[in-house]
C-alpha cells in the first residue's frame, strides 16, 4: 500500500496539508462530507495542488510534519516548479 502527503489550496488561498492512502477519497470528503478536516470545511472548495508518495506510513508522517514547519513561500514553491 501506497501512503500519500497532500497539500491542498482552499477557496480562501490558505493550504492545508495532510497523509492518506486514498487521495481521491480524502479530497472528495475535505469537499463534500463531515469527514474532512475542520479546518477546510469552511474553505470549501478545496483543489489539490501537490501530492508526494511513500510507501510506509512512517514516511509520510515523518514528510507531513517536514511541509507543516516549511514558511508558505516554500510550500508554494514545492508544487508552483513542477
Amino acid at each position: 500500500m501506497k501512503y500519500f502527503v497532500y497539500i491542498l489550496e482552499c477557496s480562501d488561498k490558505t493550504l492545508y496539508c495532510g497523509n492518506t492512502n486514498n487521495v481521491a477519497n480524502r479530497i472528495f470528503h475535505h469537499n463534500s462530507t463531515k469527514l474532512g478536516a475542520k479546518y477546510t470545511s469552511g474553505r470549501r472548495p478545496v483543489t489539490l495542488v501537490y501530492e508526494e508518495s511513500f510507501d510506509t506510513i512512517n514516511e509520510a508522517l515523518k514528510r507531513e510534519v517536514e511541509i507543516k514547519k516549511l514558511p508558505r513561500i516554500k510550500k508554494l514553491a514545492l508544487f508552483k516548479s513542477v
